[in-house]
């Protein structure tokens, strides 16, 4: 009885190690067999082209706070009126300190000596205002020695003042350079002044203390 079980067993044992080598034999592997044999390859990273459309957009970044004069620079207004920088005022007093930076500890650098002079503001901070005048003089003045009343200076010889904003009106009065007057009103190109007890109309080219193209009412 163990004997025919021995033998069994053997037959069983040679019919397993024979069957490969007859399938090898008699039956080609397809081609998905091959294919599921092959390795895969290891996949590519999948760079995006540089004018993908669908790409997500970068992170917004959070601002950053900007400085005083970052801000003017920026935006063209004032960090402490909120108003245009620059832009023009005139001098209140007969004598105006201006130092180089903005406090009494700084040295004086100029003093303007004329009533009604127009400067220019071109930085704020805190009582103070940066100035210049038509030569780019000046310096730190307290705001408390400027008017917003709006004058100009005469920057021509015998600069000549019409009767309208014309160049073919007639001349009323004639103007040395350097005379201060006052602004009544201004069209793009022309400005009415008074100036010495007359009035007239001159073009902007003549005058310091307006901007071309501004317009005052």
């Amino acid at each position: 009885m163990k004997a025919s079980v021995r033998l069994a067993l053997a037959a069983t044992m040679a019919l397993m190690t024979l069957a490969p080598a007859a399938l090898a034999e008699n039956q080609q592997p397809t081609l998905e067999e091959l294919a599921e044999q092959r390795p895969m390859p290891r996949p590519e990273p999948v760079v995006p082209p540089e004018n993908e459309t669908d790409a997500p957009a970068p992170a917004a970044q959070s601002p950053t706070p900007q400085s005083s004069l970052e801000k003017e620079r920026d935006t063209h207004l004032g960090s402490v009126t909120n108003l245009p920088i620059p832009r023009y005022v005139s001098l209140k007093t007969n004598q105006g300190n201006a130092r180089r930076g903005p406090g009494l500890t700084h040295r004086i650098d100029w003093v303007f000596t004329r009533a009604g002079m127009p400067l220019r503001i071109t930085a704020e901070f805190e009582h103070w205002r940066r100035v210049e005048d038509p030569d780019g003089i000046g310096g730190w003045v307290q705001y408390s020695l400027l008017s917003g009343v709006r004058t100009a200076i005469v920057t021509l010889d015998m600069a000549e003042f019409r009767s309208m904003p014309d160049a073919n009106a007639p001349v009323v009065f004639q103007a040395e350079q350097g005379v201060i007057g006052k602004i009544l009103k201004c069209e793009p190109d022309w400005c009415r002044i008074s100036a010495e007890g007359n009035r007239g109309w001159v073009q902007k080219t003549a005058l310091w203390g307006v901007d071309p193209g501004e317009i005052i009412d």
